[in-house]
């Protein structure tokens, strides 16, 4: 009986932390990160059509020039599907298009200084030929796509905060980075294994305490 006993300990505390693993892990990956498909041209050449990203989860105070985000706008580009673009300006930024307009040093500014982006699509700044100034809101963001001859970003919708989106519409931020999302998965299918070694255990306690009990001879059997 004491052997099964150990049994039944190892196949609870065994299971337990395994199915803990399991939960947490499947919890944190849900509320953590958002895996996407890249569905247009934007982003070109940083992603492009039918691209896998990865999306961290972060508060908008997280936010930075650079970023890429993925976020929603229902009223500029319909339903619920999201659109993946680069954060340019942040709330009070003043943003600028453009300095030496039309030649090979256009550069769009931000507060005065111009920026230097290496992932636009032929080393186009603007593309679009309009002049816009815009000064960031407090709480929004001013986005546009890496590939500035096709991307329908805040450029084209001037009348709605100068074009800026809300830091409550992102979802998050996509991250080329892989390996929390791995170090999750792999922590759920620890988890999982430590679940089936528990009911090993259990399955083996089970099984002793079913043995039948050696028989103590009392007598000699030639009596």
């Amino acid at each position: 009986m004491e052997q099964a006993r150990r049994l039944v300990v190892t196949a609870w505390v065994v299971g337990l932390l395994g199915l803990v693993l399991v939960v947490g892990s499947l919890m944190w990956l849900r509320t953590g990160y958002v895996l996407s498909t890249v569905s247009g041209e934007s982003m070109k050449p940083t992603y492009t059509v039918g691209d896998r990203i990865v999306v961290e989860r972060v508060g908008g105070d997280e936010l930075r020039r650079g970023d890429v985000v993925l976020y929603t706008a229902p009223t500029r580009y319909g339903g619920g599907l999201g659109v993946v673009q680069r954060v340019i300006g942040v709330g009070r930024d003043r943003v600028v298009c453009c300095e030496d307009t039309g030649t090979a040093r256009e550069r769009i500014t931000v507060n005065g200084k111009p920026l230097r982006e290496s992932y636009v699509n032929h080393g186009v700044a603007d593309g679009l030929h309009r002049a816009y100034d815009v000064k960031v809101p407090d709480g929004r963001l001013f986005v546009l796509g890496d590939n500035r001859t096709n991307s329908r970003d805040s450029r084209l919708f001037p009348e709605d905060h100068g074009g800026t989106v809300p830091v409550g519409a992102v979802v998050g931020r996509v991250t080329d980075s892989s390996a929390m999302p791995l170090l999750l998965a792999g922590s759920t299918l620890l988890g999982v294994l430590l679940a089936v070694v528990g009911i090993v255990f259990g399955f083996a306690a089970r099984s002793v305490r079913r043995r039948p009990a050696a028989q103590l001879v009392l007598w000699p059997e030639h009596l």
